[in-house]
């Protein structure tokens, strides 16, 4: 599974705020799905298929 954290969303180009509300809203759609695991307060690193779902745009991961 590949997962997405507030750094990354930062990486792309977001805003340290936003960045920090998509996760947060991520977590919630993780918990509304029935994964109480995203409870966490610590918890900080999302699926990259909720964050694509939120935003309805596909995420690439990076090319070195």
């Amino acid at each position: 599974m590949v997962t997405v954290t507030k750094k990354d969303l930062i990486a792309l180009g977001y805003g340290t705020s936003f960045a920090a509300d998509i996760i947060r809203e991520a977590k919630k759609l993780m918990i509304a799905k029935g994964h109480t695991y995203y409870q966490s307060c610590k918890l900080d690193r999302v699926p990259k298929e909720a964050v694509e779902e939120l935003l309805g745009i596909s995420l690439t991961e990076k090319q070195d």
